[in-house]
C-alpha cells in the first residue's frame, strides 16, 4: 500500500494559515478559500485533509467549528481533525458529524488516564489519533506554547501507548514545521522502531518532491504537507503520483 499525500489546512480566525516553527507570532495567512483548495486536493489525487483549528489548540475549545463541518460534509474527503479537541462530548460530535479520525495533543499528553480511557472506549477505537509535537525531542503542548524538560519525550509517550487502539500516531518536528527546511528522517525513522502496529504519519518540514522521495522508503502510513503547498514549492498531484509509483 502506497503512503498518502495529506495536505493540510490550519485555521486560525476563519482563514488558511501556516505558522513558522509553531510560533504564533509568525504567522503566514493565504488568499484561499477552505473549501476551494480543499476541493482542488481531491481533484489532484488526495484521500485524506488535515484540518487543524490553531485558535482552538491554543484556547483549549474548538473555534473554527463552521468550517470545519462544512470541509467534512463537503469536500468527499477523509478528514482528520485537530485543535481544540479535550473533551469526551467533542470527540462524540465530530465523528458524529463524519469526521474520519481525530487528534488529540494536549489532553492526550496532560491527562494520560483520560485519553487512556477514550482511546480504549469501544465508540472510539482505533478512530483518535495521537498528535505528537517535538521540540528537541520532547512533547509541544496547548498549540506548541509549552514545551520544556517537565514535558516527557516523544518516545517515552510512544513506548507507553504501543500497544494501544490508536488510528495512529501523527509525528512533528515544530522546528522544521513551516521551515521548508525538509524532514527530520532520522527522527521519524527512531520513532516508528518503538510504535509497535501503530502506523505513523510524518508531519514537519517538507518542502520539496525530493522530500518526499526521501520520506517515502520509510515505513510510515502518511506524509503530511501544508506550507509548501501554498508556497508552490511542491506541487500536489506531482507528490500523490510519486508516493503512488
Amino acid at each position: 500500500m502506497s503512503i498518502e499525500l495529506i495536505p493540510a489546512i490550519d485555521l486560525r480566525g476563519g482563514r488558511v494559515v501556516r505558522l513558522f516553527r509553531g510560533d504564533y507570532n509568525q504567522q503566514t495567512t493565504y488568499d484561499v478559500d477552505p473549501l476551494d483548495i480543499a476541493r482542488r486536493f481531491k481533484d489532484a489525487g488526495c484521500r485524506w485533509l488535515h484540518v487543524v483549528d490553531l485558535d482552538g489548540a491554543r484556547d483549549g475549545r474548538l473555534v473554527n467549528l463552521e468550517i470545519i463541518e462544512r470541509l467534512i460534509r463537503e469536500t468527499g474527503l477523509w478528514v482528520e481533525v485537530g485543535g481544540g479537541i479535550r473533551t469526551e462530548e467533542v470527540i462524540e460530535y465530530l465523528l458524529a458529524i463524519g469526521a474520519k479520525r481525530l487528534i488529540l495533543g494536549t489532553r492526550a499528553i496532560s491527562d494520560g488516564d483520560w485519553f487512556r480511557a477514550m482511546v480504549h472506549d469501544t465508540r472510539f477505537r482505533n478512530r483518535l489519533v495521537l498528535g505528537l509535537d517535538a521540540r528537541d525531542g520532547r512533547v509541544g503542548t496547548h498549540g506548541w506554547t509549552i514545551s520544556g524538560t517537565e514535558n516527557p519525550t516523544a518516545l517515552e509517550v510512544v513506548r507507553n501507548v504501543a500497544q494501544w487502539p490508536l488510528a495512529a500516531i501523527i509525528y512533528t518536528d515544530i522546528a522544521r514545521d513551516g521551515t521548508l527546511v525538509g524532514p527530520n528522517i532520522a527522527a521519524t525513522e527512531a520513532l516508528v522502531e518503538h510504535t509497535g502496529s501503530i502506523p505513523v504519519i510524518h508531519s514537519g518540514g517538507v518542502g520539496s518532491l525530493n522530500d518526499i522521495r526521501a520520506l517515502k522508503h520509510l515505513p510510515i502510513e502518511g506524509i503530511i504537507v501544508g506550507k509548501a503547498i501554498y508556497e508552490r514549492t511542491l506541487d500536489v498531484a506531482q507528490a500523490v503520483s510519486e508516493l503512488a509509483a
